[in-house]
């Protein structure tokens, strides 16, 4: 098994970076929770002067065993293949976000059950063409689980050699929110029709029949040990997932801000913080999803998101919109004039 070294986040520079932004030209408090993401920036990069260099939206694809059973998805498993297509084309929202944002965009096959052949801006990273189905076995091996995550960490280590400091991550997978809801609700014991959403936008039956699939999914699994992630990983995860919860954690050693997205990531998140607690020092929260569960998954790491915009498209598209506010953060902390500079009386401020 890989291991990660996340380090603890240092906390020694908080008292100056605090006054650093309460001495800006503004009443204490008047930048609301753009002060508080500024702190944070500022302790992950150890600076009281960050930046933000580079930034990158790593996108995951991979099918499921499970989407061809049609009992948890309106859409068939082809989709994911077609969707990365558009991803290769630009014609997808993430795209355009990233494009309007001037985000770095990488596109990785994990797992997806399709030759693509020469595509020469897709990431060539499939451990195999899709996970096993669930519903009769684990989804993955664990070599495989493993070899995904360390797929997923090597790509970070990539896109870090290229003096990228803040990165995204996304997915796209047909029947990949049925994945995350059985890791939620294994790691985080909530029901499992709490942790159950329509996800690409199955109507009132197929929710009733999604959430009877995965129960019996989880009676199949009624031996798991709770307290393995690896194990609930390589059960009920997908490959875009593990290579997900690898790069989060390489990324968080490597001491990088980590923009979570939605439903999916923060899924893969759940398994990367029961590995190494730490890595959620160095996560910003972009978005709540409007996917059932993410709202509790957010309560649980004790996160409050930057946008609530009732998304649940997945792809990285909540990384890439609040993106420009994280910037916002680090420009005021290094840009705003403090009151002396700009000789404006701080009384009564």
């Amino acid at each position: 098994m890989m291991t990660f070294c996340i380090p603890e986040l240092n906390r020694s520079l908080e008292g100056s970076l605090k006054q650093k932004i309460d001495l800006k030209t503004k009443p204490i408090g008047a930048l609301g929770d753009l002060e508080s993401l500024a702190l944070r920036i500022g302790l992950i990069q150890q600076s009281l002067s960050p930046s933000l260099n580079n930034p990158h939206i790593l996108v995951f694809a991979g099918d499921h065993g499970i989407a061809k059973e049609n009992l948890v998805n309106p859409y068939p498993q082809e989709v994911t293949y077609q969707m990365v297509m558009n991803f290769l084309e630009g014609g997808a929202a993430i795209n355009v976000f990233a494009r309007q944002h001037q985000l770095a965009l990488e596109v990785i096959d994990a797992g997806v059950n399709h030759d693509f052949g020469d595509q020469p801006h897709l990431i060539h990273a499939k451990i195999a063409k899709g996970t096993a189905n669930y519903l009769n076995g684990p989804a993955m091996t664990l070599a495989q689980c493993q070899q995904a995550m360390q797929k997923g960490a090597e790509l970070v280590d990539q896109v870090y050699q290229r003096n990228c400091n803040v990165i995204g991550f996304g997915e796209m997978g047909i029947s990949n929110t049925s994945s995350a809801a059985l890791i939620m609700h294994t790691i985080m014991g909530l029901p499992l029709e709490d942790c159950v959403g329509k996800g690409t936008g199955a109507n009132n039956s197929l929710q009733k029949t999604k959430l009877q699939t995965l129960d019996k999914v989880i009676h199949q699994h009624n031996r798991i040990d709770k307290k393995n992630p690896i194990q609930i990983l390589s059960t009920f995860g997908g490959f875009e997932i593990a290579q997900l919860c690898g790069a989060m954690l390489q990324a968080a050693s490597r001491g990088m801000i980590i923009l979570v997205d939605g439903f999916i990531t923060s899924a893969a998140l759940l398994i990367a913080e029961a590995i190494d607690a730490h890595v959620l020092s160095y996560c910003i929260f972009t978005h709540c999803s409007d996917e059932k569960g993410h709202a509790a998954m957010l309560d649980h790491f004790k996160a409050i998101p930057l946008l609530q915009l009732g998304m649940r498209l997945g792809e990285g598209s909540g990384a890439a919109l609040a993106y420009p506010i994280v910037a916002s953060a680090c420009a005021f902390l290094n840009e705003m004039a403090s009151f002396d500079s700009a000789g404006v009386s701080k009384e009564n401020q």
